[in-house]
């Protein structure tokens, strides 16, 4: 079993157009609405390969009940912890030349009370006799206000029960969480940047980033940098994934395909690279279909046959 946590989810809105260009209108192709965040996103690709997931998340208000039975219909199992904020919506636009502009909600505060909630839930599902769980995915944004260790917190829990722990965050959230030293982090060049101070531009950066990352505390790194793939290191070695080129669509969901791939992967007794390989191919088949929509376990396989991966 393969848990999830989305602590700031949202329904995710999505406009495709003709075009995206400055100062002119551009026209609507199609609409779709589904629920998000990126632990939701990871458990529908877990759920899509065939593996064994369960999605923890908050609702709240009228846009959290209509989030929970967009998930209705998913196919696996989800638990919710009630909360008082209304849940989040975000908006995302995609033109047919693959031209992207996401607009996300912030999100509510929490109060301590709703974080226990959040706590007990995960405890309860690390705990439980019936499914044995290996993984803990933490993703996504803590809403404004939550104490910046929260994912720390939990981090520590899953561990001290011998549980795996992918963290996929940004900001204080990831700098604060790497103190309890997770399985494995995911961020992306940007996120990569904002917790380094500084910019990533070429593949020297690029190596050296991974290292500097490693250094602060997790196990392992992957460093996610789109249509360029990826860079992992763990105690296995460094290693570059390199896709093949593919027409971009929609990159929205690529990065949350990538770590969950990954993870599903390692869970079936994979090598680290050899995961790093899957979750490149799941991101790469990610972008390639249009709006927020995520690949099949075949889809997935025919890129991966096409990944390219190097020892560094």
């Amino acid at each position: 079993m393969i848990l999830t946590l989305t602590l700031n989810p949202a329904i995710d809105r999505t406009v495709t157009v003709d075009k995206l260009v400055f100062e002119d209108r551009a026209y609507i192709l199609d609409h779709a609405e589904v629920a998000g965040g990126r632990g939701v996103n990871a458990s529908q690709v877990i759920h899509a390969f065939g593996g064994k997931t369960r999605a923890l998340l908050t609702s709240g208000g009228a846009a959290g009940e209509r989030m929970l039975k967009l998930l209705d219909g998913a196919g696996f199992p989800y638990e919710a912890a009630t909360v008082a904020a209304e849940s989040r919506i975000n908006l995302a636009i995609s033109d047919q030349q693959g031209l992207t502009v996401k607009l996300n909600e912030a999100g509510a505060p929490l109060n301590v009370r709703e974080l226990e909630a959040v706590r007990d839930l995960v405890k309860t599902r690390l705990d439980g006799s019936r499914e044995k769980v290996r993984w803990l995915m933490i993703c996504g944004s803590l809403q404004p206000g939550v104490r910046s260790h929260f994912y720390c917190e939990l981090i520590q829990l899953a561990q001290s029960r011998g549980v795996n722990v992918l963290l996929d965050t940004d900001g204080d959230a990831l700098q604060h969480a790497l103190e309890a030293k997770p399985s494995v982090i995911t961020p992306n060049q940007q996120e990569a940047e904002r917790l380094l101070g500084r910019a990533l531009i070429t593949r020297t950066q690029m190596l050296e980033a991974v290292n500097r990352m490693q250094a602060m505390g997790p196990e392992s790194v992957i460093l996610s940098l789109g249509s360029r793939g990826a860079i992992g290191s763990s105690t296995e070695g460094m290693f570059e994934a390199l896709p093949p080129r593919v027409d971009s669509l929609c990159p929205i969901g690529a990065g949350d395909a990538l770590a969950a791939a990954f993870v599903w992967s390692m869970e079936k007794g994979k090598s680290f690279a050899e995961s790093l390989r899957w979750g490149v191919a799941a991101g790469t088949a990610t972008a390639a279909l249009p709006g927020i929509k995520f690949p099949t376990l075949q889809q997935t396989r025919a890129i991966y046959k096409q990944v390219e991966l190097r020892a560094v």
